[in-house]
């Protein structure tokens, strides 16, 4: 095993046996695993869903699962960065992505199954601050760049918590899981999602200035166009991002997108 990859293995059952009870995977289901490591949330799955797809990237464990599951035909190994995997390709269209996510990449994980093809459910086991964000409300003091990508294409919320204690080795934070859900009609087209991402993180990175002059610093608009276009759109110029709502950005992205293409892009 690597130490670089972050790992922290869940062995508590009843911990396991809940989290994959959140994700409730049926004997039809595929359920794309992220992460596996030893195998303990794998046992699970393999007897609750009818295919279990595992991409882990240490070659070590990969080896172990291999050999583990060797007489469990409806399980595959895969060994690879689960950023750089096709996972139409290997998961189909329909399918549920659980994993224990490491902290250092959670963002681009997450990210990745928030695009098509976008699964039924996603369940993930990650560090508590992240998952505060993930769920933060606008105003609170968590709420970000996190919050609204996520809420933009799917309702996200705290199942449980999980103590450090319960991890070997025990990491240096505490841990939640959170269940994500796709919006039946996301909030942004997917062909707009690059930009809209792009957008809202250059707006929370001048979080402390008024949207006005957010505005101005990510489009090129003037003062005075800055102000009209928020007037149309009712947001109070004077307000800071953290305090738009995600539907105020993305009313917001929609608007400059249509005379300034560049944004629509990510550029």
């Amino acid at each position: 095993m690597l130490k670089k990859y972050g790992q922290h293995f869940l062995s508590d059952p009843e911990i396991l046996g809940r989290i994959v009870d959140t994700l409730a995977p049926g004997p039809g289901d595929t359920v794309l695993e992220v992460g596996p490591g030893r195998g303990s949330l794998t046992d699970i799955l393999v007897a609750r869903a009818g295919r279990v797809i595992a991409v882990e990237i240490d070659h070590i464990l990969s080896q172990q699962l291999r050999e583990k599951y060797a007489s469990h035909p409806n399980v595959e190994i895969i060994e690879g960065d689960v950023l750089e995997t096709d996972i139409a390709a290997v998961a189909g269209a329909e399918f549920l992505v659980i994993g224990n996510v490491p902290y250092y990449i959670t963002t681009p994980i997450v990210f990745k199954t928030l695009e098509p093809p976008i699964p039924r459910r996603s369940v993930f086991l990650v560090q508590r601050e992240v998952a505060e964000r993930m769920t933060s409300r606008a105003g609170e003091e968590s709420y970000g760049a996190l919050t609204v990508n996520v809420a933009a294409v799917a309702r996200a919320e705290i199942v449980m918590s999980v103590p450090r204690s319960a991890f070997k080795p025990p990491p240096k934070v505490d841990s939640s899981v959170v269940r994500l859900t796709p919006r039946a009609k996301p909030m942004i087209d997917v062909a707009s999602l690059k930009g809209f991402r792009t957008f809202v993180q250059a707006c929370f990175g001048l979080r402390r200035k008024q949207i006005q002059r957010v505005v101005r610093t990510v489009s090129g608009l003037s003062p005075s166009d800055a102000t009209v276009l928020l007037d149309r759109l009712e947001i109070d110029s004077t307000a800071r991002p953290e305090v738009l709502t995600p539907e105020s950005f993305v009313r917001l992205f929609s608007e400059l997108r249509r005379s300034i293409p560049a944004v629509a892009e990510g550029e």
